[in-house]
Order: C-alpha cells, then sequence, then structure tokens
C-alpha cells in the first residue's frame, strides 16, 4: 500500500505542541477590523487549542 499524502494546508496552519496537542489561529482576524474593538482583536491573537476530538483526525491529516 503506498504511503499517504499530508496536507499541505494542514502542516501550514497548524502546529503540533511539545505534548502532542495541536494549536491554531483564531478566524475574524483579516479584514473589517474597523468595527471590532481593541479588546476583541487582541483576543483574537492567542492561538487556540484544537478540541480532542478532532485531533485524532489532524494528525492523520497531517500524517503525524
Amino acid at each position: 500500500m503506498p504511503k499517504m499524502k499530508s496536507r499541505k494546508a494542514m502542516i501550514a496552519k497548524f502546529k503540533i505542541t511539545g505534548t502532542g496537542k495541536i494549536k491554531r489561529q483564531r478566524p475574524g482576524r483579516r479584514h473589517k477590523l474597523t468595527k471590532k474593538s481593541g479588546k476583541r482583536k487582541r483576543h483574537l491573537k492567542k492561538a487556540q487549542l484544537v478540541h480532542s476530538g478532532q485531533t485524532k483526525m489532524y494528525k492523520r491529516l497531517m500524517s503525524v
């Protein structure tokens, strides 16, 4: 059986932590920023962990 290819977009958008969890960026910080408050934009900067129920699928797509 051939090797499974990794999804290059997944590798670019997600990072794996030392403990095996997956980090992601929050959506909503690309455009239309004038109507969003400073507090909201500040909180969108912080990375967030992927939900544990999706971690197994994401790792398989990333070939990790």
